[in-house]
Parts: structure tokens; C-alpha cells; sequence
């Protein structure tokens, strides 16, 4: 019984996971571990000197049966908890007793049950939402983004990430990326029923009337405005023979008549005319849906405009813009420290002031949260008890026994204590009754 030997503390070995290092808070334990070993095991010894004891001298003095009896028991309720204690982490006395060394034998199997429990009991919706909610988590960020010194940290670390990520950036795998995301993309997507929905949008509830009557006013102001050069066409269209007093009134009839039409279809919103332009824009919605010659024609405008070479060298120049202008803020924030706040950080400030103000905001944000918090825990709890089983898996056998032993070991020896007082009582009641029997 000599097993419950101080738990050997290895040097640091650097090939050994962090989790099962030994750290200076595992030498306290160990410390304690051992001396609450001695005590257990001096327990037993003592018990065992007492029943010898007892047992030679008890023929002589009738009494110290009792004392005998509670001692064989307490060695033997001492010894089964020995036992049982040490057969966790490794083989009682070195023999491979089946069923002992269980820690370590059955390590993989600890692993899968620790991240099945894990996840069953603490990664589910319920526990996470409830904690989640008194936390108050989406407030809580609303009073630390609020703090101008937050703000700041917080767009310089996006201008920084942002900068870097760019500058890493192929131009050439950009516009890879934007012909494959964007450009595919909208050459799958038909025109015809997105123009057809656009124009719906911009009909609606008369909206396209209003911009006839935009249209109507930028006519008149350029009918006021280009009068003489109107009359000057007339002029110069009008054969050689007619005269310039005709020449004159014709263009007077043409100019008044023009603004009469204007003010009048302006002025009324029943005109023919507006009738006729409700008539033109339903009929060319009905073509963008309906009919295959105006479809195939949109879609070859679409096609036209995707092909054409400027498309590419838009994108081109809208993504080199966006890496200069991305470069130059985060070089800014670099040397400017005492600069006064930019924009995106007075828009950082100014939105956690706006939920701080706003209760229903305040709880919105904090539903966000949890929303998107027992998502993402439901969406990877069981990749996390799969990493629990796959990591422990992993891990040295004896390593493993080790620090859990550092962990626990030290409750486990009062087991031993009260096996040994336990089982001495038991002893001692059980010969009570077969003397009193």
C-alpha cells in the first residue's frame, strides 16, 4: 500500500498541451495532496497498530474486543477506500487489475462525455438567451461605444484592419472577385422584370406624374430660355421664298403654342395628355413582363453595357479610389493623436448615445444580441462538444490522469479518512450486536 506515493511533478515539457502544463497554483496542490495523503494513510496505520495490539492482549482483557473490532473494520473500510481512490489514476501497487487505472484507460470515452454535457447543459438556447438577458449586453456596449475615447479606438481599429486588409489586396484578384460576384451574377439576373419592377415602384401612387410635372417645368424654362435660338431654326429651315413677317409669326405660333400645352397639361390633372402618359408607361411595363421582343431587347442592352470595356475600368477605378482613400484615413489616425474626432467616429459616439437615449432601442439592441449570440451557439455547440472530445482525445494518458489527480485528489483522500472512521464503527456496531445476540 505504498501507491499513494506524492504525485510526481515532471519538468516542464513544452510538447505537452498548456491545459495539462503544470502550473506553480499545481504545485500548492500537489503540496496539499501529499500531506493530506500522509494523514489518510497514517490513519491506517495507526488502526492497524491498534488492532494488533487489541488482538494480543485481547484474551486477557475481555474489552478491548471492541477496540479490536473497530479496528479490523477501519482497516478494512481504509484499505477497500484505498483502493477505490487510487484505482482512478493509475494500478493499485502497479498491478493491472482490470477495471483500475480508469482515468487514463478511459480517457477518450471522459473527453466525448465532458462535450456531450457541455453541450446539452450549457449551450443550449434557453441558458444562453436567460443569461444573455440580464446582461444587458447590447446597452452595455452602448455606454462603452458612447465614450469618446471608445469611439476613437474603435474606428481606428477598423481603419487600421480595413488598410491592411486592402493593401494586401491583388487589383488583379479584386476584379476577379467583382466580375465572379457581381458581373456573373447580373448576367444570370434577367432586366426586363427588374425594369418592369422599378417602374412599378416609381409609379406608384402617382409618382411618375410628379415627374412630369418636373419635366413639364424644365420644358418651359428651356422653351423661356433658348426663344431666339427656336425662332433662328425656323428661319433657317423656311425656304428662301417665304417671307420674314411669316417667318415671324410661325415662330410666334410655335413658341405660344408650346407654352400653351405645357401650362395647360401643368395645370390640369386630367389632360388628355397625362391620360396618354399613364397609357404609354402601363403599356411599356406590360412589354417589360410580357412581351419576348422587349425583353430580349432589354437583354441585350444589359449585355452591351456589361461587355463594354468601361464597366471593368469603373470597377477598376472605384476600388482604387477606395484603397487610397482607406490608406490616407488610417495614415491620418496614425499620426494625428490629438486630432478632433472624424466623422465615423462622431457617428460611432453619436449611435451609442442614440440607444442610451432610446429605452425601446436600448431593449432592440439588446435582443440583437442575443439573437445573434444563441445563433451562433446553436449553430457550432456541437463542433464545440466535438473540439472538447477531439482535444482531450489528444492528450497524454498519464498526463491527463496526473492533473486531474492535482485537481481532485485532494477531496478524494477525505474519502479514505471517513471510509476508515466509518467502517471502524461499523465494525464496532456489528460485534456490539452479535454479543448482545
Amino acid at each position: 500500500m505504498t501507491n499513494h506515493s506524492p504525485v510526481p511533478m515532471p519538468s516542464a515539457d513544452e510538447s505537452l498541451p498548456a491545459a495539462l502544463r503544470i502550473t506553480p497554483d499545481d504545485e500548492m496542490r500537489r503540496v496539499r495532496l501529499v500531506q493530506m495523503k500522509r494523514i489518510a494513510t497514517l490513519m491506517l496505520v495507526v488502526v492497524a497498530i491498534v488492532f494488533l495490539v487489541a488482538r494480543i492482549y485481547e484474551s486477557r482483557y475481555p474489552g478491548l474486543g471492541y477496540l479490536r473490532a473497530f479496528a479490523e473494520a477501519a482497516m478494512v473500510g481504509g484499505i477497500a477506500d484505498w483502493f477505490a481512490v487510487t484505482a482512478l489514476f493509475r494500478h493499485p501497487l502497479g498491478i493491472p487489475i482490470p477495471h483500475t487505472a480508469i482515468v487514463p484507460s478511459r480517457k477518450d470515452r471522459i473527453g466525448t462525455a465532458l462535450g456531450n454535457f457541455v453541450q446539452r447543459n450549457f449551450l443550449t438556447r434557453d441558458v444562453v438567451a436567460s443569461k444573455l438577458t440580464n446582461m444587458k449586453l447590447g446597452e452595455r456596449a452602448a455606454q462603452w461605444l458612447a465614450q469618446p475615447e471608445n469611439s476613437r479606438r474603435v474606428a481606428r481599429a477598423a481603419a487600421h484592419g480595413l488598410s491592411g486588409a486592402v493593401g494586401v489586396m491583388r487589383d488583379e484578384d479584386v476584379q476577379e472577385l467583382v466580375d465572379r460576384g457581381i458581373v456573373s451574377r447580373l448576367r444570370q439576373m434577367q432586366a426586363a422584370p427588374l425594369a418592369a419592377k422599378t417602374f412599378e415602384l416609381l409609379t406608384a401612387d402617382g409618382r411618375h406624374q410628379a415627374l412630369l410635372d418636373d419635366a413639364l417645368r424644365l420644358a418651359a424654362r428651356f422653351l423661356d430660355e433658348n426663344e431666339e435660338m427656336i425662332r433662328e431654326r425656323i428661319k433657317k429651315e423656311s425656304p428662301w421664298w417665304v417671307p420674314g413677317a411669316v417667318e415671324n409669326r410661325l415662330g410666334d405660333k410655335i413658341v405660344s403654342g408650346v407654352e400653351a400645352t405645357l401650362v395647360a397639361v401643368a395645370a390640369d390633372p386630367e389632360h388628355p395628355l397625362r391620360k396618354r402618359y399613364d397609357d404609354a408607361v402601363d403599356k411599356f411595363v406590360a412589354n417589360l413582363r410580357e412581351n419576348p421582343e422587349t425583353i430580349a431587347r432589354a437583354e441585350q442592352i444589359k449585355l452591351d453595357v456589361l461587355n463594354h470595356p468601361g464597366v471593368a475600368e469603373f470597377s477598376r477605378e472605384v476600388w482604387g479610389d477606395v484603397k487610397s482613400r482607406l490608406a490616407g484615413y488610417a495614415e491620418k489616425l496614425a499620426t494625428e493623436t490629438e486630432a478632433e474626432p472624424d466623422q465615423l467616429e462622431r457617428w460611432l459616439a453619436g449611435l451609442g448615445q442614440k440607444v442610451l437615449a432610446d429605452p425601446s432601442l436600448a431593449d432592440k439592441a439588446n435582443g440583437w444580441v442575443v439573437e445573434l449570440v444563441t445563433y451562433s451557439v446553436e449553430q457550432a455547440r456541437e463542433e464545440v462538444a466535438k473540439l472538447i472530445a477531439t482535444t482531450v482525445g489528444a492528450w497524454d494518458a498519464n498526463a491527463t490522469s496526473r492533473k486531474i489527480e492535482l485537481q481532485i485528489g485532494r477531496d478524494l483522500q477525505f474519502i479514505r479518512i471517513n471510509g476508515t472512521l466509518v467502517g471502524g464503527l461499523v465494525g464496532l456496531l456489528l460485534y456490539s450486536a452479535g454479543l448482545l445476540l
